[in-house]
């Protein structure tokens, strides 16, 4: 795969809501791959701002994963003292809300007292649109008044025209719990620490065009300039994506199991239905990768 760009920083942003399993690892591996090759840094960006779900554990089998499967980030915090007293997101939390009131003053956001459940599957309808509740309501989401206005969008192979998709349409911005959501403190935090390489799974495809059209929304800044790279998902023997909600191995249950690093990069090849015979750390199934995925996903 020959890559010829350069870029200044990436990141890996894992969640803290579940044990990390082989498709967590497995971005990590090719996004520090891509760095290596594209001269970023990377940066360890742990997004605990959905603090129902976040657990001490969880942040500590970040840490316990990247050592053991000696997986090297340039930035960010090296054990969960330094993370909590440093990197956590509650100490961005001032951002986070000055861009709220920004989208508040200038009319950008509409409150909506919906829950999940009363919602059809796809677009948003509308349901509270026009029923101008007031944003400091309680119990209300507040959602980013939107349409379809194109927006352009830069990968590793061209600049391409999108706009945003149904599901994304009228987006939640701050939850009802008075917390920023997961698609402004992403934005937020990539502005803050000017990462200009995003690599993450296919499945954040509708994501990535939600945070362009915020982004645009937001006080001048420079993230319709980072350049995006999504890669094919992890699936299970049932073809299901892999993820900590539905159960799927955890690369602590791997550890535990007695596993050598060696053998669970094995596992990573095999899943990614790459032969796994001259796989033996991150670098060498990255390179496998790479060779095997010449042509990268938009």
């Amino acid at each position: 795969m020959d890559i010829t760009p350069t870029f200044n920083r990436t990141r890996i942003a894992p969640t803290p809501s579940g044990y990390l399993h082989p498709g967590n690892v497995l971005s990590f591996v090719i996004t520090i791959g891509m760095a290596r090759r594209t001269g970023a840094s990377v940066l360890l960006r742990i997004d605990d701002m959905d603090r129902e779900r976040y657990q001490d554990a969880y942040v500590l089998d970040i840490f316990n994963v990247l050592e053991y499967l000696e997986l090297p980030y340039d930035e960010g915090p090296r054990n969960l003292k330094e993370f909590k007293e440093q990197y956590s997101q509650v100490h961005r939390l001032p951002m986070y809300r000055q861009a709220l009131e920004h989208l508040e003053k200038t009319g950008k956001v509409f409150a909506c007292t919906c829950s999940r459940s009363q919602l059809p599957q796809g677009a948003y309808p509308g349901t509270c649109m026009r029923r101008n509740y007031p944003l400091q309501s309680q119990d209300t989401n507040w959602r980013l008044i939107t349409d379809i206005t194109p927006l352009s969008l830069l990968t590793l192979t061209e600049e391409t025209a999108v706009t945003l998709p149904d599901q994304m349409q009228c987006f939640v911005v701050r939850k009802k719990d008075g917390n920023p959501a997961y698609q402004l403190t992403s934005v937020i935090d990539d502005l803050h620490f000017n990462v200009d390489f995003i690599v993450r799974g296919v499945d954040l495809w509708p994501s990535t065009i939600a945070q362009l059209y915020l982004a645009q929304h937001l006080p001048a800044n420079a993230f319709h300039n980072t350049t995006f790279y999504h890669h094919p998902l992890l699936t299970d023997q049932e073809g299901k994506k892999l993820s900590k909600t539905a159960g799927s191995v955890s690369i602590q249950h791997m550890i535990k199991e007695g596993k050598s690093k060696e053998e669970i990069y094995k596992i990573l090849a095999r899943f990614a239905n790459l032969p796994e015979r001259d796989v033996y750390d991150w670098n060498s199934l990255a390179t496998l990768y790479f060779a095997e995925k010449s042509t990268p996903l938009p």
